[in-house]
């Protein structure tokens, strides 16, 4: 009686660890719910390379934004190319991927938009014509460097004695097509100045400004944020009157790395169109969003 009473208590032990065993007491075992949640890391948003063409004028500030837009896409890898703009409609022209193309003039989007209705068109098809927008506006202004020695204040001193030696953009950089149109309308001769080696000559915004910067040259045409992101000093402001308007147009292209790409260059062309912070950074240089 005794050796079946010890079988019987012997045998209920066994059972109860059994089932302790199987009912998953342990929260920690590698089977449960919870231990595979834990041990599961969230999958990572993949890689996305987006391609960005823009104007030399905006380098300052799409940098700074970049760096800033790193929070909000860490997955999205930007790689800027700053030029004049017409370098840029060149290099989209002639094969360059592409996922975003910001110019400082409408013509040489025009030139790549085959919805464009102004002309322009140069029977090229590279802009995803829903995706343009118009989405900054910046100014034309003359410069001079920081002693200013040949005394400049005016556009109108550009047909004076007080000039020897002035720095353009090309025509083919919008910076330079507005110079020109400045100087049309205020009746001073470009071939005159030119015949009299008073003309300097520079493939982009940039470059004017670092030539007034280092006071290579009397006086600059320039942006107004190019002024003050070279720290110079500003003498006059073109009127309405006196040139274009200067407007940035800007676009997602169909010469893309990828379909992934062009939509996180939408994306990106949304935040610096509509994100406060990338706002400030645009109008705290002298950009007005558009």
């Amino acid at each position: 009686m005794k050796k079946a009473l010890s079988l019987s208590l012997t045998l209920a032990l066994a059972l109860a660890l059994g089932l302790t065993a199987c009912s998953g007491g342990n929260p920690g075992a590698a089977g449960s719910p919870a231990a595979q949640n834990s041990e599961t890391p969230a999958p990572e948003a993949e890689t996305v390379d987006v391609v960005v063409f823009a104007a030399a004028s905006m380098e300052a500030t799409l940098t700074e934004i970049a760096e800033q837009y790193k929070e909000v896409a860490p997955n999205v890898n930007l790689t800027f190319t700053f030029d004049s703009s017409g370098t840029l409609k060149t290099q989209i022209e002639e094969g360059a991927v592409c996922d975003l193309f910001i110019s400082a003039a409408q013509k040489q989007m025009n030139q790549l938009d085959s919805a464009d209705t102004t002309g322009t068109n140069e029977g090229l098809d590279f802009v995803l014509s829903d995706t343009r927008i118009n989405f900054v506006e910046n100014k034309v202004v003359l410069a001079v460097p920081d002693d200013n020695p040949k005394g400049i204040e005016s556009f109108q001193d550009l047909a004076s004695d007080k000039l020897e030696l002035l720095c353009l953009g090309n025509d083919d950089v919008p910076v330079g097509a507005y110079s020109l149109q400045i100087l049309d309308t205020l009746g001073i001769d470009i071939a005159g100045l030119e015949a009299d080696g008073k003309v300097t000559y520079a493939s982009n915004v940039s470059e004017v400004a670092t030539q007034v910067k280092e006071g290579a040259v009397d006086c600059g045409i320039i942006y107004a944020t190019d002024a003050f992101t070279y720290e110079l000093n500003v003498v006059d402001q073109a009127t309405a009157d006196m040139c274009d308007q200067v407007i940035y147009p800007a676009a997602v292209m169909k010469c893309g790395g990828s379909e992934a790409s062009q939509e996180a260059a939408q994306a990106f062309l949304d935040y610096i169109h509509t994100n406060e912070s990338a706002i400030a950074v645009l109008e705290g240089v002298g950009f007005t969003v558009l």
